[in-house]
């Protein structure tokens, strides 16, 4: 009986390759869409999920509870002595992994010298992680002081094809370049890990730097990340308790001294530690910690719901195709219900037909999908493929999705047609479903969807040009940053400055010990003032960087090294600190930072305030901030003005000027305005992922409308002669056809417009600085639509109308 089905679907569907084609093409877009972003939500949430011991492995966080208005927030960022205390005081930790990511280090082989980046961690990290190594004795690679492993990609970059281990590289540490001896080569870390690395050294190592030494047995000090592994079984992870004792035992007098100083007012401790499993590492975005960029799983729903509106719309394709050409079967239901056929055997042949194109489709989506995977990689800078070695899930999610587009899309036609009587199809007495109110309901949905992703595109990408473009409180046009981390900063700067001033292109160099822009880092400070808890961004300026980033000024004077205090103790703040601290333009001025260095008496004093700028992203309000420039920092970051339109000549001079001061180290610049275009990033993703969805549900929806108007015009051929014949016009004939469907589109737009209103004002409520939504916005989407279904139905109308009439009037 299949085989029947299956004979009886595919003379159906070859009968009618037109509609056949454009459900095809449809479902095959729609299917491809979801695919594509089915493969990266599962990317997302399949993190971490590759590890053997993943259902006991937790990373440890400082827990802060809320109080003083500040929501609760958790800290992956632990003191150096937290895993071996936690071994030691807790039977349930069987072993402890510590990260250091020391960021980008000169690292030189006989093949290249770079900037790559280096993370050191304890030997055990191969029987907590399942990070299997190539070459290499997973037991003791990380052993000895200065081993280190690679990964299968590095150790290519580093010494090509050959098996490395045994020879030795140059890791820069500190000031100096040492030997490191590779020992291991680990297999190439899967696009899904969180724990990332190429060069992977012993964290003995930082810990004998003078950085480590300092920070051995300190509590007070975290910088590192520290995982642990339980013994299976163990309840540890949710036994508040406990680790609240463990918190205590260590901090003992951390909650009385909050107190005291008026940081904490709530009931029972201010902290503790929370064990975060592995495997919900990386869907927790609320965690501040370094790495791979937690993902919020909201998002990831979004994206697959974007992705089954475009699947859905391709769907009620096929469903109103299938619907509108039921008068062209309606005598073969009624022949095959009068010698006996059962409705049940007609939904069977129906639901056959829609899987088998359903089937059909599936296979060319999934190589529609393959061609457009690596633009997908490009939009959200992953390196994704399928493979079910690495996705298993994709296994089973495909043949389902094959499986409910071919019910979804089939059901409802299946059950209409099938329940035709005979007595009135061989009479010819049966209405055309295609007109009825459900068909036109689906064509309004296909249409609802399409305008208000249209108008959702507009919005965010007027939001985003917005964000780029605004004035950010500081000229960021034309300003190279030189990065000087790995140089002893405080000798070089002056030279480097002396060297290029007045060099054709430059216009003017400053200094910062912090970069700006995403990823640049940033310092914030925590003190209590007067009694009251104050959190202050600072940053390391020299007395040019004000006037070459063009500040103003607004009270007060810039540092000046004639002042031999200001080296000491001098502070220029922005205007939200001056509100934030009680103070206006007309008394900020000599007021003194009580408490920022404790009880010492050196307080900073307030020599001038800046007017605000946006140094973080705008999605939040201006903070408080301070520039100083306090004599223990260095001017690692070189902030070189460009003259306009000689940007390459002053590339070409602070280049040589780098080569002549240190030949050793490649020159490093990136531009201002870039850094600060990737706080956006996101959101240039979003705007790009709903503009193609829009862009493809409204051409899915116009294939619908196409074969719709094809089977409109069929079914009225008759009433189209009678018509022309008694002297109706072409463009008369062209506007009957069209109007029904354009009314469907104007309905469309009418429900579109405040539903895609509400959802961009939610969405704009996470910006601080933002547009407001305008009413043409929604107009231009609504004529787009208007335009394309003009153009779309228009055509098949206009060939119905040109038809010669004496063909359409012929008897049968």
């Amino acid at each position: 009986m299949i085989q029947n089905y299956l004979r009886i679907a595919f003379r159906n569907l070859w009968k009618t390759k037109g509609i056949t084609l454009i459900n095809i093409a449809g479902l095959s877009a729609g299917m491809a869409c979801f695919a594509l972003l089915l493969l990266h939500v599962n990317d997302e949430f399949s993190f971490d999920r590759f590890h053997a011991n993943k259902d006991h492995v937790y990373r440890v966080l400082q827990h802060s509870r809320s109080a003083n208005g500040d929501p609760a927030h958790d800290d992956a960022y632990m003191p150096m002595p937290l895993g071996p205390a936690m071994q030691a005081d807790l039977p349930d930790v069987t072993h402890y992994v510590r990260f250091c990511d020391w960021g980008d280090q000169f690292v030189r082989s006989p093949r290249q010298t770079a900037k790559l980046p280096v993370l050191y961690a304890d030997p055990q990290i191969f029987e907590v992680f399942t990070f299997p190594l190539r070459y290499g004795n997973s037991g003791t690679a990380l052993s000895e002081l200065n081993s280190v492993v690679l990964t299968e990609h590095m150790a290519q970059q580093l010494f090509g094809e050959e098996n490395p281990t045994g020879k030795t590289l140059d890791i820069k540490v500190m000031d100096d370049f040492e030997p490191f001896l590779v020992t291991g080569v680990a297999q190439n870390l899967p696009s899904n890990s969180s724990i990332r690395f190429g060069i992977l050294c012993s964290y003995a190592r930082h810990a004998a730097t003078k950085w480590g030494k300092r920070n051995e047995g300190n509590w007070n000090r975290s910088s590192y990340q520290t995982f642990v592994a339980l013994r299976p079984g163990s309840g540890l992870s949710g036994d508040s308790a406990r680790l609240q004792q463990f918190w205590n035992k260590y901090y003992p007098d951390q909650e009385a001294n909050m107190r005291n100083e008026g940081r904490w007012k709530g009931e029972g401790p201010p902290m503790s530690y929370r064990l975060q499993s592995l495997k919900s590492m990386h869907t927790e975005p609320g965690v501040f910690a370094g790495g791979a960029p937690a993902f919020n799983p909201r998002y990831g729903w979004i994206l697959l719901g974007l992705g089954g509106l475009v699947l859905l719309i391709a769907c009620i394709n096929f469903t109103t195709l299938a619907i509108g050409r039921s008068a062209g079967r309606a005598r073969e239901i009624g022949v095959r219900k009068v010698i006996g056929a059962f409705r049940r055997q007609l939904v069977g042949q129906f639901l056959a037909e829609s899987l088998l194109l359903s089937a059909i489709s599936m296979i060319l989506a999934i190589g529609l999908a393959y061609l457009l995977l690596p633009a997908l990689n490009e939009l959200t800078d992953k390196q994704l493929h399928f493979d079910l070695s690495q996705y298993p899930e994709l296994g089973w999610m495909f043949p389902a999705l094959t499986l409910l587009a071919g019910l979804l899309a089939g059901a409802y036609p299946a059950l209409v047609l099938s329940g035709f009587r005979p007595l009135e199809v061989l009479r010819s007495k049966f209405r055309v479903a295609g007109a009825n109110i459900f068909t036109k309901s689906l064509v309004s949905v296909q249409f609802i969807l399409s305008v208000g992703l249209i108008a959702c595109t507009l919005v965010m990408v007027r939001q985003l040009q917005y964000l780029l473009t605004r004035d950010p409180g500081f000229n960021k046009a034309n300003v190279m940053i030189v990065n000087a981390e790995d140089t002893d900063a405080k000798q070089l700067y002056p030279r480097f400055r002396a060297a290029v001033a007045g060099q054709p292109g430059i216009a003017g160099i400053a200094a910062s010990e912090l970069s700006l822009g995403a990823g640049t880092g940033w310092n914030q400070n925590g003190f209590s003032y007067n009694g009251e808890p104050k959190e202050v961004y600072e940053y390391f300026v020299d007395p040019d960087y004000i006037p070459v980033l063009g500040m103003e000024l607004l009270a007060g004077r810039n540092f000046d090294y004639a002042y031999s205090t200001d080296t000491l103790n001098a502070i220029v703040i922005n205007e939200s600190m001056m509100r934030d601290f009680g103070w206006t333009l007309d008394n900020a001025v000599g007021q003194p930072l009580r408490g920022f260095r404790g009880d010492s008496g050196n307080d900073p004093v307030v020599i001038g305030v800046v007017r605000d700028f946006n140094y973080l992203s705008m999605h939040g309000q201006v903070q408080p901030m301070m520039f100083h420039m306090f004599s223990d920092y260095a001017p690692y970051q070189i902030f070189v003005r460009l003259q306009a339109g000689r940007i390459a000549e002053g590339i070409a001079a602070a280049e040589t000027a780098w080569k002549d001061l240190s030949p050793e180290l490649p020159f490093q610049y990136a531009f201002l305005d870039e850094n600060l275009s990737n706080f956006y990033i996101s959101e240039a993703r979003w705007s790009r992922i709903v503009g193609y969805a829009g862009a493809l549900a409204i051409l899915l929806a116009c294939l619908g409308l196409f074969g719709l108007a094809a089977l409109a015009a069929v079914n009225r051929t008759k009433e189209i002669g009678i018509r022309k014949v008694l002297g109706a016009s072409i463009f008369s004939i062209t506007g009957l056809l069209s109007k029904e469907f354009i009314l469907l589109v104007l309905i469309a737009i009418a429900v579109a417009t405040p539903l895609a209103y509400w959802v961009m004002a939610m969405w704009l409520r996470d910006f601080a600085f933002r547009i407001d939504v305008q009413w043409w916005v929604f107009a231009l989407a609504g004529l787009a639509s208007i335009g394309v279904a003009l153009l779309t139905v228009g055509f098949q109308s206009y060939r119905a109308a040109v038809a010669n009439p004496a063909e359409s009037l012929k008897s049968e």
